[in-house]
């Protein structure tokens, strides 16, 4: 079976591909009549569904791996374990998942790559839907301790106050670029000039 493509993947950080990669790699092993499933790399096929956001496709994957599998490579749970938190919404349980489990030295890189884009996205939720929100609260979206979740606010420019104790967040400067009309530009000028004569 030959799956130097999908280290080619790996190992040039190319996670978001690495899913549909993985499915059309199985579809072509598959076809072609090779026992695959004790060598299939299902962890990482898993986390390359869920690093893309696609949950569907993960559960699907999980659903079709047969349960012997699942019992001796405790790994491919552990990836589960992060799609099932995603799925109910468990922000606290992703973060447990992710460091709850020592990974192969061909999951970490790309486990660690995903809980850094979720933590980002979850940050910038947080961002765009409060103005001001407790410590507690942030350290809770964010699976941090209130020292961690406190530091990491502070370092994007949120101000803690010290009164409350909440952090005000800092909401992203939003410019508009306008575009210049040359034909509404024309009309000002004629309208103008009309006007001064």
């Amino acid at each position: 079976m030959d799956l130097s493509e999908l280290h080619g993947a790996l190992a040039s950080k190319s996670y978001d591909k690495i899913g549909e990669l993985c499915d059309e790699l199985l579809i072509q092993v598959a076809s072609r009549g090779i026992p695959f499933q004790e060598e299939w790399p299902y962890a990482i096929h898993l986390m390359g569904h869920i690093y893309a956001n696609d949950l569907n496709s993960a559960r699907f994957l999980w659903k079709s791996i047969p349960e012997g599998i699942k019992k001796t490579r405790p790994e491919i749970t552990a990836a589960w374990k992060i799609g099932q938190c995603l799925w109910t919404r468990d922000y606290t349980g992703v973060y447990s998942a992710v460091r709850g489990f020592e990974w192969s030295p061909e999951a970490v890189a790309l486990v660690t790559a995903f809980s850094e884009v979720y933590t980002k996205k979850m940050f910038n939720l947080l961002v765009s839907a409060y103005s001001t929100i407790s410590v507690a609260d942030v350290a809770h979206f964010m699976g941090m301790t209130e020292d961690e979740a406190r530091n990491y606010a502070l370092q994007h420019d949120w101000s803690l106050d010290s009164s409350s104790g909440m952090l005000i967040v800092k909401k992203p400067c939003i410019t508009k670029e306008q575009k210049l009309d040359p034909g509404k530009l024309q009309r000002l000028t004629e309208y103008v000039f009309h006007l001064e004569h």
